[in-house]
């Protein structure tokens, strides 16, 4: 409880355990479970309209009144329409996610008192983010589910903590499935961790019980990472279980590449495009249940989701495994 002070006085919570929004997962549901279970909830916006925003902050609220966060990607093009609907709930804390903030996105949430929440996936821009008004950092490591970068979580910690941790808060994400590796990067100085996979199939998580089976019966070296087809193509890898899904992605990048060599989409209609064929193939998985061809997104922890359990239990479950290695 110590090392984690800075990053539960920044969150307002017990512990600093943030959960990694997970579209369609990270719904009010699981937001308020996990936050009631005094870690941090956080609604993935997604490709949600300002409207299901407005109505899944309301669920929330009606849920738990403990803090939680938004997160926002910076790609949506209704960014500051997203942004206006967190100001009208109050919401505590942003994440902004997906790419560098755009313009005045930062300025317009702390304009109604919220704190900022960014990734970095270098130090430079780490720092840069930070100078322009960014409240904490969120190192995530290539070992995370969903869209990833290209560095092991190991090694961005040794690189950002020593440099950022005394100044700033920063929590470290990415493959973190037990106590003892949120203990050691507490000890490396991060003000808390994030995880994502481990909470997917948590008792109130409204994932199909399929999507939960794929996990339980999955291992680390099932979790693999998308394959990048055009190097103009501005897609961000994402690591998922290997299914049907995984190589209708890559005939997907062909189409759109073909589409952009005719001229008939612009570089940032891409980049849209790919982003709803993974809203698409998530929801398959998730709410539909098409664990073959839908995108079952998941870390390499997810070797370590063995069984359906509560929020809170997790929660107790890594804390208390984290308080054994620390002792």
């Amino acid at each position: 409880m110590a090392l984690m002070q800075r990053g539960r006085d920044f969150l307002g919570t017990d512990y600093a355990i943030l959960c990694g929004a997970m579209s369609w997962v990270s719904e009010r549901n699981l937001v308020a479970a996990i936050s009631n279970a005094g870690a941090f909830g956080v609604i993935a916006c997604g490709a949600m309209t300002p409207e299901l925003l407005d109505a899944e902050i309301a669920g929330t609220k009606a849920l738990t009144a403990k803090p939680f966060g938004v997160n926002l990607i910076t790609m949506h093009p209704q960014l500051f329409d997203l942004i206006a609907v967190c100001a009208k709930h109050k919401v505590g804390h942003v994440v902004l996610a997906g790419g560098i903030p755009p313009k005045g996105s930062v300025e317009a949430i702390k304009d109604f008192g919220a704190k900022v929440l960014v990734f970095a996936p270098t130090l430079a821009l780490a720092k840069k983010l930070l100078r322009s008004g960014a409240d904490a950092l969120v190192i995530e490591g290539s070992e995370a589910g969903g869209h990833i970068g290209p560095v092991a979580t190991s090694v961005l910690a040794q690189e950002f903590l020593p440099a950022l941790a005394e100044d700033h808060v920063v929590f470290v994400a990415g493959g973190i499935g037990r106590g003892e590796m949120i203990a050691s990067y507490l000890e490396m100085g991060a003000s808390g961790v994030q995880l994502g996979t481990r909470f997917a199939c948590a008792t109130e998580s409204i994932a199909h019980p399929n999507f939960k089976q794929a996990f339980f019966r999955a291992n680390a070296r099932d979790a693999v990472a998308s394959v990048q087809v055009d190097p103009r193509l501005p897609v961000i890898p994402v690591r998922a279980l290997k299914n049907k899904g995984t190589e209708e992605f890559t005939a997907k990048q062909r189409e759109v590449a073909a589409l952009l060599d005719a001229g008939k989409i612009e570089m940032g209609e891409a980049q849209l495009e790919i982003e709803h064929f993974w809203a698409g193939a998530l929801r398959r998985a998730v709410i539909d249940g098409d664990v073959e061809n839908g995108s079952v997104m998941a870390g390499q922890s997810v070797g370590m989701v063995t069984k359906e359990q509560p929020a809170a239990e997790i929660v107790a479950e890594l804390m208390a495994e984290s308080e054994a290695a620390l002792s």
